[in-house]
């Protein structure tokens, strides 16, 4: 336990941000396994769209830094790899 007001600040600062980052990794995970699931149910349209959404949610964890950019690249990659074997 910290002693020095900063220290103590320092501690709550760091709580709220990790707990921040928390709900927006998790966010991000969700929108990839949605647009997963809609690629193994087979629905193109549905997929299209949180595909956009997956997408969107990696760029913005790697400007946030979330994750680092060539692993959202690689992800995105990927992502878009599953859509293109669905539609054809």
């Amino acid at each position: 336990m910290p002693n020095i007001k900063s220290a103590v600040k320092r501690t709550k600062t760091n709580t709220k941000k990790r707990e921040l980052r928390m709900t927006q990794k998790s966010a991000m995970r969700t929108s990839i396994k949605k647009f997963l699931a809609a690629v193994d149910a087979g629905n193109k349209e549905e997929a299209g769209q949180l595909l956009r959404e997956a997408k969107r949610k990696l760029d913005k964890g790697a400007t946030k830094g979330l994750i680092h950019k060539n692993a959202a690249s690689r992800q995105k990659s990927r992502l878009e790899q599953k859509y293109n074997a669905l539609n054809g």
